[in-house]
């Protein structure tokens, strides 16, 4: 019997395989219970390209101190910042890889709000 954190595994792992077919970039999601981060990697998964979260000090200053990383406005604030950082970075096109976790809530909301950036997913 697989527990949770295993079950969730096994769900990334199939989206994992289906974007590195296509060769796309792309972006993903890690959520934890204070923090969420999103990095866009490289179609081969070599490098990080571009990276945006919740633990960083403009972040955290921004949302108004230390743990208030946790809600659905600092998932928004994390996808507007990692889509301005890969425009920057000359991405314009990723494969959204929500890493086994249900398109619900924080993941939704960071989605939704790189797609409103100017990120196509």
């Amino acid at each position: 019997m697989l527990n949770k954190k295993e079950q969730r595994l096994r769900r990334a792992r199939q989206t994992r395989i289906r974007i590195a077919d296509q060769g796309a970039v792309r972006l993903t999601v890690h959520r934890t219970n204070l923090h969420i981060y999103a990095n866009i990697i490289s179609g081969d998964g070599a490098k990080v390209l571009v990276s945006a979260s919740t633990a960083e000090a403009e972040v955290r200053q921004s949302l108004g101190g230390a743990g208030k990383g946790g809600n659905v406005a600092a998932a928004q604030l994390v996808g507007k910042r990692v889509a301005e950082k890969a425009k920057a970075a000359g991405v314009e096109k990723v494969a959204f890889d929500r890493a086994g976790y249900a398109y619900h809530g924080r993941v939704k909301a960071l989605a939704e709000s790189a797609r409103e950036a100017g990120l196509q997913f």
